[in-house]
């Protein structure tokens, strides 16, 4: 059932053929009313106005066929669909309804895209510190890829051994924003933000030893960077950081 709150809608459309309201106050209403009930999810079918990407899925916690049944509703109403930390089993249930999605295992995401993906602007760089941060550094990199960017990976180039960063250092110049996926002291990030001049997203991950309290060093030290233009996302949070950098990269038009 699609709950569309009926009565504001006429409200709205009323009001626009009284001329009580402009084309775009109609807009921007009709942006915040649809959202469809599965009774186990509500859809927000019309976040992709909103915000100009579709909504995501999060797969953890949610069965293969509640997977497969929200990926159905929300193809029906965008081109593009994306599922974060979800398995095979679920992949293999959302391709019985989408056989061109595709599985990314290290990303451990789930990707299904009909049409051609826009023309991507600028160059998202994603580096990882080690090759332990790869999923991490992988979620963001599949994300920034799926929203229609341009992304250049760098992993395992962290600061126990600064020459292998240095050797990319005029690639790295060339991007628009990077992400950098750092566990143990989540130094590189810092290093990064006082070589290149566009925004740093620093992703700590839970990857270390027991001093590091599963990210938290790695978290603190990234919030207490001396570099500018470093900013945080939470602990293992690949897709968030590869959202914003998307944001940056791609600003939408007001």
């Amino acid at each position: 059932m699609v709950a569309v709150k009926e009565e504001a809608l006429k409200e709205v459309l009323l009001a626009f053929q009284r001329g009580e309201m402009t084309l775009e106050d109609v807009l921007a209403r009709l942006r915040h009313l649809p959202y469809e009930d599965l009774g186990f999810a509500k859809l927000d079918h019309h976040r992709h106005l909103r915000q100009g990407f579709p909504e995501v899925v999060f797969g953890q916690g949610k069965t293969p066929e509640q997977i497969a049944a929200i990926v159905a509703r929300l193809l029906e109403h965008s081109a593009l669909a994306l599922v974060t930390r979800t398995e095979e089993a679920a992949y293999a249930a959302v391709r019985r309804i989408a056989p061109e999605a595709v599985y990314h295992p290290q990303a451990r995401m789930i990707t299904i895209r009909r049409g051609a993906p826009p023309e991507p602007e600028g160059l998202i760089a994603v580096v990882s510190a080690g090759t332990a941060d790869i999923p991490v550094a992988e979620e963001a990199a599949v994300t920034a890829e799926a929203l229609g960017n341009r992304v250049e990976r760098f992993y395992d180039v962290g600061v126990a051994g600064l020459h292998r960063l240095l050797s990319f250092h005029e690639r790295l110049m060339a991007a628009r924003v990077i992400v950098c996926v750092a566990g143990m002291e989540g130094a590189l990030p810092s290093v990064i933000g006082g070589l290149v001049g566009v925004p740093v997203i620093a992703v700590p991950t839970s990857v270390g030893y027991g001093a590091g309290y599963g990210g938290v060093a790695a978290l603190l030290g990234m919030l207490n960077s001396c570099s500018a233009n470093v900013v945080v996302v939470n602990i293992d949070n690949g897709f968030g950081a590869g959202f914003v950098a998307s944001l940056i990269n791609q600003p939408k038009p007001h």
